[in-house]
């Protein structure tokens, strides 16, 4: 079946600030889940100027214990035995576009973790906003399914949806205090 779940944010900051703060809001110990994020893969296209970036994030495994052993009981009931909810860490790829010449990045990410059991992907775009130049607009949509855990599908994809959901208002606040601290108080309208 599948989540989805939908942010969008207006930053009062112009879209270089914010787009400069999302790059190096991670590592951050306003949000322990995240524990590393290394560069790939950096390049320019010199006849757009876009600049393309892939990166892999290194995360917690934030399944909670008791969903990670109910997984595992009724895998092993099934007479298969499989451990895959019991790593400590899981892997999400980033890869994003940025156009600085028409003020908008665009990024998709994906887990490359648990991609037999789950999909996981979000697109995020950065853009001018349209109320106020001097502003940008943030508009994110993450989807989440989960196959291969029968009844427990449900329970995984409404623990997920939750977690995303809060993950992402809590990106936004990291987002906040960063520009907050890097560029002082935010433009007024």
């Amino acid at each position: 079946m599948g989540v989805t779940v939908d942010v969008h944010q207006v930053y009062k900051y112009p879209f270089e600030q914010v787009v400069a703060s999302f790059l190096r809001k991670y590592p951050n110990p306003m949000d322990k889940n995240v524990i590393s994020v290394k560069i790939m893969e950096e390049k320019r296209d010199e006849s757009t100027g876009i600049i393309y970036r892939k990166r892999i994030a290194v995360c917690q495994n934030v399944v909670p214990e008791i969903l990670r052993k109910s997984l595992s009981t009724l895998v092993i009931l099934c007479w298969k035995t499989v451990s895959i909810l019991k790593v400590p860490n899981i892997q999400l790829e980033e890869e994003s576009w940025l156009n600085p010449w028409e003020r908008n990045m665009a990024i998709q990410s994906h887990c490359l973790t648990w991609t037999q059991y789950a999909s996981m992907k979000e697109e995020s775009v950065f853009r001018e906003s349209m109320e106020n130049p001097n502003w940008t607009e943030f508009i994110q949509r993450g989807r989440i399914s989960i196959t291969g855990a029968g009844f427990l599908n449900c329970i995984l994809e409404t623990f997920a949806s939750t977690f995303l959901r809060q993950g992402a208002e809590k990106g936004i606040r990291i987002m906040e205090m960063l520009l907050k601290e890097q560029c002082g108080a935010p433009l007024a309208e």
